[in-house]
This record gives C-alpha cells, structure tokens and sequence, in this order.
C-alpha cells in the first residue's frame, strides 16, 4: 500500500517503511543503540530526500529507544544519575548542531555533509566492529592486549568528582556531559541516537559495567532525539509526521524483542552481523558520493 509523504513529496511503500522501522528497533533493543545510523542510509537510499530522512528518523529513534528502555530499567539496568547527565550535554549539542545544520543548509551543502559523515563514521566502527568480532570468534588471531586501564586516564583526571551509585564508579561529570554534547551534535546532523559511539564510550572511557551502560543509552538516546525532533521541527522544518510514524510503530514494536533476543542469541555472531550491514551501508554512501545519472540535464533541440 502506497502513502504519500508531504513534506518528502513523495509516495511509498508503508509496509516496507513499517518493517524498516521494525529491523532498526530489533537493533535498538538488543545493542543499545538508536539505530538511526541505519535508518537514515537505508532512506536515503529508498529515495527520500537526505534533510527528510535525518529529521525524521529522530522520531523513530525516540520510540524505538523508550520502548527498549522500559524493558531495562524494569531489570534495573539503568543509572539515571549518569544518564541525566549525558542528556544535559545532548540536549546542548542538539542546540549548536541545529545552528551548524542551519548553515550548511542554506548553502546546499548539507546533503554532501551528511552523505560524508556517514561514510567516516559507518566505515570506522564497522571496521572496529568485524575485526573485534573476528577476534573474538576465534576467526582471527589477536595479539596479547596491553594492561587497559579501567576508565581513560584523562576522565579520571578531572576534577569534582561525583559518585555515580549504580554503575559503582567516581568519577567527574565534565567526562560524560562533553561525550553526551558531541552526541547531541552528532544527533541532529545524521539523524541517530548515537548509541554506537556512546556505548563504546561508556565502557572504555567511563568504565561503566556493562550492565548499565545499555539501558543507560538508551534511556539518553531518547531524550536527546525527542529534543532534537522538536529543533528540527521548528527550526529546519524538514520532519514529515507520515514517513516518522511508519517508522515509530515499527520501532516501538521491534525494540521490545530486540530487548528479548538480547538473552537468547550470543551476541557475538550478532554483533558480526551487524558489522557487515554497516560496512555494506558505508560502502554504498561512498559509492553515492561519486556515482552520478549519465544525463543530469535533458536537452532539446530548437
């Protein structure tokens, strides 16, 4: 069944945006991310426009991440003492990264940007991804690791220290109020939660354990992608309400067994999984940036 989407100015396939929504909050529900660096791509691809596509898949994220977020907070997986925290510094990313957005889109460069910053990010924690679940396998050969610290040196450095009860840890708020700005910012230039780059974060820099550090992405992720839905709407004007409720009901839907199969499949093969669907999404946005109609232009004869 067709549905026409205003502000895209276009028709498509609701059942096909619908299961979309759904396979992104299957991911968002057992990784602890948004997801949106897979929906964004995979709309660009189906032909929405690329400032459509960001605005709208935030809202998808926000409902994909709340349903998820439920089902880890009732298993007490939550540190809301930290997760407030990562908001505050979001929510102010989301506000400097509505300005930058604003200004490239004016000049017409914002679809370039967006296409790019896609392809950096996706390739380099797709290549992280496949080589850390390669290793982990057993499928490739890893050399003795060096001592790691618990939490980056530099974190622990800061001053004004707060204990941060439910992860067990002591540490300053400046570390995770400047990662949650840059996801903020992150957030409204590439329409994603920013989970995949805010878990990795919360365990290698914060030294979180890993059973809060999900549900406390995700319970950030959607405060910032409901904050940073109500930027766009009112500032870029580029959400269509259609296509971002297609994608919400799915989402909310696929989230809750993303959350169930988290207990069921090993994680290491869906994490392998996952890798190969970023590196093939990286690859088609950069193969995007070059490919182009053999005519732009139709010319008639006079």
């Amino acid at each position: 069944m067709d549905i026409y989407l205003p502000i895209a100015g276009q028709s498509v396939n609701a059942l096909l945006i619908v299961v979309l929504g759904f396979l992104v909050g299957v991911l968002s529900g057992m990784f602890g991310v948004g997801g949106g660096f897979l929906t964004t791509p995979l709309l660009i691809f189906y032909g929405i426009p690329p400032t459509v596509a960001v605005a709208s898949a935030s809202t998808q994220i926000t409902g994909a991440s709340v349903s998820g977020a439920m089902v880890h907070m009732r298993r007490g997986g939550v540190d809301l003492k930290m997760a407030a925290v990562l908001i505050a510094g979001g929510l102010c990313g989301s506000v400097i990264g509505a300005a930058l957005f604003r200004i490239l889109q004016s000049s017409g460069q914002i679809d370039v940007v967006i296409n790019l910053l896609y392809v950096l990010i996706l390739g380099g924690i797709g290549g992280l991804m496949l080589k850390d679940s390669l290793v982990t396998l057993g499928w490739l050969g890893a050399s003795a690791p060096p001592t790691r610290p618990r939490r980056n040196r530099w974190i622990a450095s800061l001053p004004l220290r707060w204990r941060f009860h439910s992860s067990g840890i002591y540490i300053s708020p400046v570390g995770p109020f400047a990662i949650g700005l840059g996801t903020g910012v992150l957030t409204v230039f590439l329409g994603i939660g920013g989970g995949f780059i805010l878990v990795p974060a919360m365990i290698y820099l914060l030294g979180m354990p890993a059973r809060v550090v999900i549900g406390t992405s995700l319970v950030m992720i959607l405060t910032v992608t409901a904050g940073t839905t109500i930027v766009h709407a009112l500032t870029t004007h580029a959400v269509d309400i259609v296509l971002a409720t297609l994608l919400l009901v799915g989402g909310v839907i696929g989230a809750q067994y993303g959350a169930l199969l988290t207990t069921r499949i090993k994680p290491d093969y869906l994490r392998l999984a996952l890798s190969i669907v970023i590196l093939l999404v990286a690859l088609r946005m950069f193969l995007g940036l070059f490919w182009r109609p053999d005519e732009i232009f139709s010319i008639e004869a006079l």
